[in-house]
């Protein structure tokens, strides 16, 4: 069984379907946690709806993405534990085909299929259309055919399987930084020295929309460069380098 931990905050479109992908593409009865990083009121109606299935963890106010995502695997039942963005859908069997390939010290990435092309070359390009007009029946046939038992040593983004026990050994996300950029390389960087496996696995393919609902307002996208700027140098603080110029960090050339 795994404990899955979908941090959301304003993208109630997206994460109906994410949760309706999850519910119904799972062969076992995994938790499913849903951390609501604020605005509960908008997000109430997919809430509701899917309520029976589900445990809601409500912050109240906005905390962050690095604090959502830490206090969603504190409340994990069971020690796998699955990390998803609110804008993923999940495919069929997703469940059984992560377990076939889970190892306890193994930190494990499914593929992903995106609309438009990004820095992971492995990545399947393909639009199925916005959350609200999703061809969910299509996705499904689609992501079935094209996975295949094939692992390669690049797992450096999210969705992640992995330990509950190591993700709290390596400290988790570190809610130090004044953003959600660079934190999550940074604890790929962590997973790497603490001598974890970071691996992609090609026997399922998640779908991802890229930051579905983030960053809506003027004044949100107005910070996002001073914000990201910020998290690069809390990084050479911490580290004494920035992620993307040292050279033998392979996960930041990803």
């Amino acid at each position: 069984m795994i404990s899955v931990i979908i941090p959301t905050y304003k993208a109630p479109e997206a994460l109906d379907l994410c949760l309706q992908s999850a519910i119904l593409n799972q062969s076992h009865d995994n938790q499913i946690i849903v951390v609501v990083d604020g605005f509960y009121d908008l997000n109430k109606d997919v809430l509701d709806k899917y309520r029976d299935s589900i445990n809601i963890l409500d912050l109240e106010t906005n905390q962050g993405l690095c604090r959502a995502t830490n206090l969603g695997v504190y409340n994990a039942q069971y020690d796998k534990i699955l990390i998803v963005n609110d804008d993923n859908v999940f495919p069929p069997q997703w469940d059984e085909r992560l377990l076939e390939v889970y190892q306890e010290d193994r930190v494990i990435a499914p593929n992903q299929i995106e609309p438009k092309p990004s820095i992971f070359d492995e990545f399947v390009i393909k639009s199925f259309g916005e959350p609200t007009e999703f061809d969910m029946v299509e996705f499904n046939v689609y992501a079935t055919e094209i996975s295949k038992k094939h692992i390669t040593h690049k797992g450096s983004t999210l969705p992640i399987l992995m330990s509950k026990t190591n993700y709290l050994a390596v400290g988790g996300w570190d809610e130090g930084y004044p953003g959600a950029w660079v934190v999550d390389w940074e604890f790929f960087h962590k997973c790497d020295l603490a001598g974890m496996e970071l691996v992609r696995t090609h026997n399922c393919h998640f779908y991802h929309f890229v930051s579905y609902g983030t960053e809506s307002t003027p004044k949100e996208q107005s910070t996002k460069r001073i914000k990201e700027a910020g998290c690069h140098e809390y990084f050479k603080y911490k580290w004494g380098w920035y992620p993307a110029k040292k050279e033998d960090y392979k996960l930041c050339k990803r």
